[in-house]
């Protein structure tokens, strides 16, 4: 009898003990789940010259007034494959590109996430000649040395093109240049055409020494991207849902302010008022920035199965492995 207490005893013991530790681990996972994330000191924005949201952002000190405890620090890149690259060393917390960049930096297994997106404009892009070229039809460009920034949203916004008129890369001899290096060649007429986005289309199409043989109106609509790391969006995902917002604030403004809107562009780009006026007028009212959906997850997921089928890409990538869902 005594043997079976003492027995019993244990036996209560024991379940008390567990019940005591399952309480302590719940509490303790309770707790874990309250800790603040850590303070966001600095805030490293990389933008070029075609985020006009940034640019206007940077002028009206936006990201300054929503983040009044963190120091806002903004670095210029020339395209998308340089502000993504900046992203991967760390040298920036959320950078914008185009449709493409982002997919090339996914494929050298680079930890980049997808933000948020926005609808780029119908004629965000074209595919310039030289004024006086002989070129009438996309289907003539066979054989031609055509300048494109390589992993640019004009990377495929040409591979767009090419495929419409029944051509290949094969077919034509791509030039990998920095937009700037592109309109010093079309200049000297030592490549016979450009894709490029806005704002040097615009800048090129009224220096009038160009002329358009074919825009992004001819193509299904394409997106921008805001992109993050995996260690941001999961140490700061208050941060990052504050970000959008911000981003959504200002593109209220710009559709508010259109005049001062292309002043700012102007004035913090280089470019002619004239220019500016020009992208102003052509971009998407208004331009929300949202997270990403299936429709928009399923368009990246053509353009990366196209890029590796083309051998344009190492490896092969699975959009929907790589964009931030808003937790």
């Amino acid at each position: 009898m005594k043997k079976v207490f003492a027995a019993a005893v244990t036996l209560g013991l024991s379940l008390s003990l567990i019940s005591c530790t399952k309480t302590e681990n719940v509490e303790s996972e309770k707790q874990d789940s309250e800790k603040p994330t850590e303070a966001l000191k600095t805030f490293n924005i990389g933008y070029q010259k075609a985020a006009l949201k940034f640019i206007v952002a940077k002028k009206n000190k936006s990201f300054e007034q929503a983040f009044p405890e963190t120091k806002v620090e903004w670095k210029e890149f020339p395209a998308g494959p340089q502000t993504l690259e900046a992203l991967n060393v760390g040298a920036i917390d959320v950078g914008y590109t185009g449709d493409t960049p982002v997919i090339f930096a996914l494929s050298a297994n680079k930890p980049i996430k997808y933000l948020g997106y926005e609808i780029n404009s119908k004629n965000a892009h074209s595919l310039l000649l030289p004024k006086d070229s002989p070129i009438k039809d996309v289907k003539e460009l066979k054989g031609k040395r055509i300048a494109v920034t390589q992993g640019s949203s004009a990377h495929f916004f040409l591979s767009q093109v090419l495929d419409q008129a029944q051509l290949t890369w094969q077919d034509i001899q791509p030039i990998w240049l920095t937009p700037a290096d592109a309109r010093a060649a079309i200049d000297k007429k030592s490549v016979d055409a450009w894709a490029i986005w806005d704002p040097y289309a615009s800048a090129a199409s009224l220096k009038g020494d160009t002329r358009v043989l074919t825009d992004a109106t001819h193509v299904p609509p394409a997106y921008s991207f805001y992109s993050s790391t995996d260690n941001f969006l999961q140490s700061h995902p208050a941060e990052a849902k504050k970000f959008i917002e911000t981003l959504n604030e200002t593109d209220a403004w710009i559709n508010a302010h259109p005049d001062e809107t292309a002043q700012i562009l102007a004035e913090s780009t280089g470019i002619e008022l004239e220019v500016a006026k020009l992208v102003i007028e052509k971009r998407r009212n208004p331009a929300q920035v949202n997270l990403l959906n299936a429709e928009t997850v399923d368009a990246q997921q053509k353009i990366a199965d196209l890029f590796f089928n083309l051998k344009l890409i190492p490896n092969a990538v699975q959009i929907k492995d790589n964009f931030w869902n808003g937790q």
